[in-house]
């Protein structure tokens, strides 16, 4: 198993920017495919992004293209989400998730989970 603890989340005016950090522990990181989702209220968990083990693949939601950046170091177990140019349509928990398998968008789909970080975009 892995497992996984977000920090970054805050609150910040809309056009700002912030970086959330995802820590692994456990197995070994690279073993997994590493992805952002994030929960508003009353709506369903959605996914952000995703990244490949050795990272070398992204991908990411049409609501963020060009905005936010996942990135990852398998050296020091961390994944992160950098986002720019905030809206008030991304305040949500943000979540980490981990996957062995594949590269997955739906949030059934991640086997692992973390207690997600609040992000707040104030207009």
């Amino acid at each position: 198993q892995v497992q996984l603890v977000e920090s970054g989340g805050g609150l910040v005016q809309a056009g700002g920017s912030l970086r959330l950090s995802c820590a692994a522990s456990g197995r070994t990181f690279s073993n997994y495919h590493m992805g952002w989702f994030r929960q508003a209220p009353g709506k369903e968990r959605e996914f952000v992004t995703a990244i490949s083990k050795s990272g070398g693949t992204t991908y990411h939601a049409d609501s963020v293209k060009g905005r936010f950046t996942i990135s990852r170091d398998n050296a020091k177990n961390m994944v992160w989400l950098q986002m720019n140019s905030l809206k008030p349509e991304d305040t949500a928990v943000y979540y980490c998730a981990a996957d062995p398998d594949r590269i997955f968008s739906r949030p059934g789909e991640y086997d692992y989970w973390g207690q997600g970080t609040q992000v707040t975009v104030s207009s």
